[in-house]
């Protein structure tokens, strides 16, 4: 099983009625959220960790993951409100009003994390869920209390406007960093993670110290990936983009996808993984992405919507 940590949210986006008259629709989002989704669309066995209220946002938050057959059963429910953000549109651009404080999310402590007992192959940490407290210190936590026997899968996914005390959160990445088999990163995640400019040195120490896999995204140019065997360019797939609402999140579901299918989701075999043998898992990664991004916000594919099949040995 995969496990996906972190966190679930509603956001709020700016519709108008026939009338003209402005309203918000409220639609399950999060980034650890749509990846869960996007690996039960494409049949993994996934199971999703995180607080979530029994409010009538947290029941579609449980539907939504239900629809796309992610075993919601080990997150912790309790009675305090859903996180929701607010989204505001200027000339196509995003920005967010974001209500989280005391939410059933953010809550959550480490005393809350349940015990699974299904194997589990892998898990999957990462974005907003890092920052609060308590929940960031439990999800560390978390990570830590499996990463000896499980591969730990990062997405930093950096959002410093979420980000009150710059220097804890570098710190809590730094060590998560330290417990990963996988990092995804972009270039401006390690902008704000490497204060001083040099990051190759640190895509390099990253390796030296234990990282089997790190993944460094350019947008349309594709995914640059690192392993000790070296590196490897994978291109982009030439897509019509509607938008980029959740595109790293689903790369990261077609990645750890496809490194299951290929038999490399252990911490064993990634660690002598050499890159040829992850290049169909990266190729499918970006069939996922493309996907995605001519949708309109995050509608993570199923498999049969694929043309590429799942990569395979």
């Amino acid at each position: 099983m995969i496990i996906c940590c972190g966190e679930a949210l509603i956001d709020m986006l700016p519709r108008k009625l026939a009338d003209g008259a402005n309203v918000f629709l409220p639609v399950a989002g999060g980034a650890i959220f749509n990846t869960a989704i996007a690996l039960g669309r494409l049949g993994e066995q996934v199971g999703f960790v995180s607080g979530i209220s029994t409010d009538m946002f947290g029941q579609q938050l449980i539907e939504t993951l239900e629809a796309s057959h992610v075993d919601a059963s080990h997150s912790v429910r309790n009675d305090q409100p859903t996180t929701l953000a607010f989204v505001r549109l200027t000339d196509g651009h995003a920005s967010y009003s974001f209500f989280d404080e005391s939410s059933a999310g953010r809550s959550i402590r480490e005393t809350d994390m349940p015990e699974i007992g299904t194997p589990i192959a892998a898990l999957h940490f990462g974005a907003i869920s890092l920052i609060g407290e308590p929940c960031g210190s439990a999800y560390e936590a978390f990570a830590r209390r499996h990463s000896a026997t499980s591969v730990i899968s990062l997405d930093p996914n950096i959002r410093p406007g979420f980000i009150k005390d710059a220097d804890a959160h570098r710190a809590r990445i730094l060590r998560m960093i330290a417990m990963a088999d996988i990092v995804k990163v972009s270039d401006e995640d390690l902008d704000w993670i490497v204060d001083d400019g040099s990051q190759d040195g640190f895509i390099a120490n990253m390796l030296e110290t234990g990282v089997s896999l790190v993944l460094l995204t350019r947008g349309g140019d594709g995914v640059v990936a690192y392993s000790r065997d070296g590196e490897l360019h994978e291109p982009a797939l030439k897509a019509d983009v509607v938008d980029t609402v959740g595109a790293g999140d689903t790369f990261n579901a077609g990645l750890l996808s496809g490194l299951n299918a290929a038999g490399l989701l252990s911490k064993a075999a990634l660690a002598k993984a050499d890159l040829a043998q992850v290049q169909p898992a990266l190729a499918f990664a970006n069939t996922v992405a493309a996907f995605v991004v001519g949708q309109a916000g995050c509608v993570p594919p199923w498999r049969d919507q694929l043309a590429q099949p799942t990569p395979s040995i």
